[in-house]
């Protein structure tokens, strides 16, 4: 009887778990203040508040932050190639060949030479610089991102020397109507004996495009390969060919593919990264640099369960004196103050996960609530690129906020628990 005694704790305490209904019991009464308890309590509750709003904001500013990047590479790569090949000798003739090389590599899905040149536009007495980009009609068309804003029949009048495609933003910046007419002003015209004359020629607006980024909607204007040779000057060379590939993280891999394609030693590639990489850098730097801050909401919040912890063992140090005397163990005490100070962080991190959920998948709702409430623009596009706020939640980091919250909460408790379990009953219950 008295070996089976033990076994039968044994199988008692397999068959509850770790933890058993008695230290779940207890931790929730202590959880329950009383009247006098009042203080700890309210410090409890601060500290799941502070672990919310810390998740929340984390998960919100997280999201934000990615969906910029995104937003940015989506009209960024969108538009212009993942590679670019160019010509070290200036610009480049036998373009053709070499388009058709290209296009025959696997992993390859398009490519199209082009004519880059800066301008300036004027109409109804405005100016403002712009890119202007040379490219076949058919090649602008496998441009997806572009075609599907475009205004029907567009692309069929996009041919000839006299039709053009504006951004939105552009057409309203200079007031041109739909198939109104825009100035373009070359800085490198014709050659007279007087010195080189600036060219100036009218070009009819046969489309209008708006895609969300302030970068190519008020500045890009898309003409016909032909034209563009002939207005910067070109002769019959462009000045590279612009390469999408299937993947464009993995892009760099294709590199050797595409330069033998090439063939020519007076060449070189310019990948996206190489074009954008300030602004790749300065947002991966941000959007560290905001999650260390924010982090420190947590570390607050988690310092508070610790303070309230210990408050709540000073507290119940008669309690535990009594509950030791019966035969309760140290571990067992242990776990009831770790439940107590960890049902605080599991239930700040859920809200938290909740709030900031449901914050992203509202968040341009939000803000345009918040700029007629107070009647300030919160969001400028000119000043981000962007014509709405993008958030866009990256499941691994929602789970790092996530797993960070309960690993410093769990943390928090362990101190005031092991102060629990280290408490002398005698010491505890002499003055009582």
């Amino acid at each position: 009887m008295a070996e089976s005694s033990p076994r039968a704790a044994s199988k008692s305490r397999k068959s509850t778990g770790i933890f058993t209904p008695f230290e779940w019991m207890l931790a929730a009464r202590y959880l329950r203040a009383k009247r006098q308890e009042s203080f700890i309590s309210v410090i409890s509750l601060f500290s799941l508040i502070g672990i919310a709003l810390g998740v929340a904001t984390l998960i919100i500013v997280m999201s934000v932050m990615n969906g910029f990047r995104v937003e940015l590479l989506k009209g960024i790569l969108g538009l212009s190639g993942h590679i670019t090949v160019q010509s070290d000798v200036g610009n480049m003739l036998d373009y053709d060949r070499v388009t058709k090389s290209i296009r025959a590599v696997p992993g390859v899905v398009r490519a199209a030479p082009i004519v880059d040149g800066q301008g300036m536009a004027s109409q109804n007495g405005a100016n403002t610089g712009v890119a202007v980009r040379g490219i076949r009609r058919e090649d602008l068309a496998r441009v997806t991102l572009l075609v599907d804003k475009l205004q029907p029949g567009a692309l069929d009048r996009f041919r000839g020397d006299e039709a053009v495609i504006i951004g939105n933003g552009l057409a309203n910046k200079l007031g041109i109507p739909s198939g109104g007419d825009i100035t373009l002003i070359a800085p490198k015209g014709n050659v007279t004996p007087f010195g080189t004359t600036p060219r100036i020629k009218t070009y009819h607006v046969v489309g209008t495009f708006h895609i969300g980024n302030i970068i190519y909607d008020n500045n890009y204007i898309f003409m016909p390969l032909e034209e563009a040779q002939l207005y910067f000057n070109y002769g019959d060379s462009v000045s590279g060919i612009e390469v999408m590939v299937a993947d464009p993280e993995k892009d760099l891999q294709l590199l050797p593919a595409i330069s033998k394609a090439v063939g020519g030693p007076a060449t070189r590639l310019v990948t996206w990264q190489q074009l954008n990489g300030t602004i790749l850098n300065a947002l991966q730097v941000e959007s560290n640099t905001m999650f260390l801050i924010l982090s420190l909401i947590i570390l607050v919040a988690a310092l508070n369960i610790v303070s309230g912890l210990i408050m709540l063992v000073k507290d119940k140090s008669s309690d535990i004196a009594i509950l030791r005397t019966m035969g309760a163990t140290r571990g067992a005490l242990m776990r009831v103050f770790f439940i107590a100070g960890a049902s605080i962080g599991v239930a700040g991190t859920v809200i938290g996960f909740g709030i900031g959920v449901l914050f992203c998948a509202n968040i341009e709702n939000i803000r345009q609530f918040l700029s007629r409430a107070t009647g300030t623009k919160l969001f400028d596009p000119t000043v981000y690129f962007l014509s709405r706020m993008p958030a866009q939640m990256d499941p691994g980091e929602v789970a790092a906020v996530v797993i960070m919250a309960l690993v410093l909460t769990f943390l928090a408790t362990l101190y005031p628990s092991w102060r629990a379990a280290r408490l002398d009953p005698v010491e505890a219950l002499r003055y009582e």
